[in-house]
């Protein structure tokens, strides 16, 4: 059961990843899929008929019953938490409830049993909420996230909260003394300086017409980093049209050891997206709708509840030493072998590229990268 959920959340990853990049071309993207789909699948526990539904299609959840999602999800947090004898990653959830609200007991204990949610009630209407409920965001991405709820709106009556920290050390660090600025390539042709790390190693390396890719792994092996270097004459535009799950499983079979020069730009970015009309696009617009979204499950009696805003900020830092990332999710519900042939790969231009968990396929982070800062 946990292969056809990690199936659906890449599927889903993939799909969404496509919308955002089609809004924002040729910028920095960063983000977390798997936090957006623990987020969503809190949520869908008190989504009933046809709201349930259109939340299945978008997340891919045909096939599957409401039970069997949830313990594949409760199988795949237990996977993700072991991996902590050789990274950092922490993976935390709670749902924040207006007072005198009669919430489905079953809806609460579900989050709490399954996704190790946190539930408290607090005061919304209480100026200083949306400070507590950042201060945990904080707490939960080491500070890399400060905030992620401005205001409350009037209307609100629960948030629901994802938040995911990462931290990696290379199996293989670079050295310090091999970074110099090296040209980087915008989209626009125009050459920038920009520090970039350099290393001789034997990585695992594929190549097709397309690309050039390169997995980096983090301490022990069970969790890598993917860079995809689009070639020069197919660009980032073209690749993104073959970057679907499919392929994406297909490739991962590809790799084999290569003995690879590698230089890679150091890069920090911050990012975040309010997912609200990315999600109508991929057929969840009745969550929104506060006419007709039914999410009984987690209120019986009215209010009637609907989707008010999904909010999703991200963090990464690359360098010499490894990578650290954190992403918050945000739902507001609302009321009304070796070779000895040393190849290269100068990541000189604008890059794709992923972090996955080896071990179960899940992608717990994704990005591109077409100007990198530091």
């Amino acid at each position: 059961m946990i292969e056809k959920l990690v199936s659906a959340n890449n599927k889903f990853a993939f799909q969404l990843f496509s919308e955002i990049q089609k809004s924002q071309a040729n910028e920095n993207i960063f983000i977390s899929p798997s936090s957006i789909a623990i987020a969503l699948s809190m949520t869908y526990n008190g989504a009933r008929r046809e709201t349930q539904k259109a939340m299945a299609k978008t997340l891919n959840f045909q096939g599957m019953s409401l039970e069997e999602i949830n313990q594949a999800n409760q199988q795949l947090g237990n996977l993700l938490n072991s991996l902590n004898s050789d990274i950092k990653l922490n993976i935390s959830n709670s749902i924040w409830t207006k007072i005198g609200i009669p919430f489905e007991p079953n809806f609460l204990q579900i989050n709490q049993e399954i996704y190790q949610s946190q539930v408290r009630e607090i005061d919304f209407e209480n100026q200083k909420t949306p400070e507590i409920i950042n201060n945990w965001i904080k707490d939960n991405t080491k500070g890399k996230i400060e905030r992620i709820i401005e205001t409350l709106d009037p209307d609100s009556v629960m948030v629901l909260l994802n938040a995911i920290y990462f931290k990696g050390n290379w199996q293989e660090e670079f050295d310090d003394f091999a970074t110099l600025d090296r040209p980087f390539y915008l989209s626009n042709g125009i050459e920038k300086q920009h520090p970039t790390m350099l290393k001789l190693s034997q990585y695992s390396y594929y190549e097709n017409q397309t690309f050039q890719a390169i997995s980096l792994p983090y301490g022990e092996g069970r969790v890598s980093m993917y860079v995809f270097l689009p070639k020069e004459e197919i660009g980032l535009e073209k690749f993104h049209k073959t970057l679907n799950e499919e392929n994406w499983e297909n490739w991962m079979l590809q790799f084999e050891p290569q003995t690879v020069t590698l230089t890679l730009p150091k890069f920090k970015n911050q990012y975040e997206v309010t997912l609200n009309n990315i999600l109508k696009t991929l057929g969840m617009e009745i969550a929104f709708d506060r006419k007709t979204a039914d999410f009984s499950g987690m209120c019986s009696i009215p209010p009637e509840l609907y989707i008010d805003e999904i909010k999703h900020k991200t963090f990464v830092e690359v360098n010499e030493t490894g990578t650290e990332a954190a992403a918050a999710t945000s739902i507001a519900i609302a009321a009304a072998s070796a070779m000895v042939t040393s190849l290269n790969m100068f990541v000189n231009r604008l890059f794709f590229f992923a972090i996955r968990d080896n071990n179960s396929g899940t992608i717990l982070f994704m990005g591109e990268i077409t100007n990198p800062e530091t």
